[in-house]
């Protein structure tokens, strides 16, 4: 019989060793971020998102908790926080999934089918709704302007000359230091 911490540390391992760029925080097994690119032939294409994973004591009988560290315009992924609402994560968890099941199966079908009727983001649901162009545009900014390679490192030589970069938008640097806070947690 295996037990829950070997587990956990074999899926994080076969992450690892995939195609996936994984850091692990505090240099342990529990909490770590992956690098994760949006789905070819979606509105997300093109964008690089650092995903926080945690892992509980009792994974895999418990669902990882799943964020998106740098921001994203989805009706299912909450603007602030990041938080993922992902039935089959949140909910319908089974021991028999794994963390490549998170990665290549659970998120990319979280972005190419939203589900506006369970919104974490009302603002995004409602527009997917009522104006699909203008959904479909303001994605396509987010992906733009959050959901760069750039966005995702930890160097602090890197935030800062994103920080710089941003405060000549018309934006100011708010949304910034936003995305810096939630990168490394």
């Amino acid at each position: 019989m295996s037990s829950p911490s070997k587990r956990r540390e074999m899926d994080v391992m076969k992450l690892m060793m995939s195609d996936y760029t994984v850091e692990t925080i505090n240099d342990g097994l529990n909490e770590f971020n992956v690098e994760f690119h949006g789905p070819k032939e979606s509105l997300y294409e093109g964008g690089v998102w650092k995903i926080h994973v945690e892992l509980s004591e009792a994974y895999p009988y418990q669902s990882p908790s799943i964020g998106f560290a740098n921001k994203i315009f989805h009706p299912n992924v909450d603007e602030l926080s990041g938080f993922v609402c992902l039935d089959v994560i949140n909910q319908s968890w089974s021991p028999m999934f794994d963390l490549i099941n998170v990665f290549e199966v659970f998120l990319p079908q979280l972005l190419l089918y939203p589900n506006a009727s369970d919104p974490l983001n009302g603002e995004a649901a409602s527009l997917m709704m009522k104006d699909k162009k203008l959904y479909d545009q303001k994605v396509r900014e987010y992906c733009e302007r959050y959901a760069k390679k750039e966005n995702i490192t930890n160097s602090t030589a890197d935030e800062d000359s994103d920080e710089e970069d941003m405060s000549e938008e018309k934006s100011g640097s708010s949304d910034v230091d936003d995305i810096a806070s939630h990168a490394d947690p």
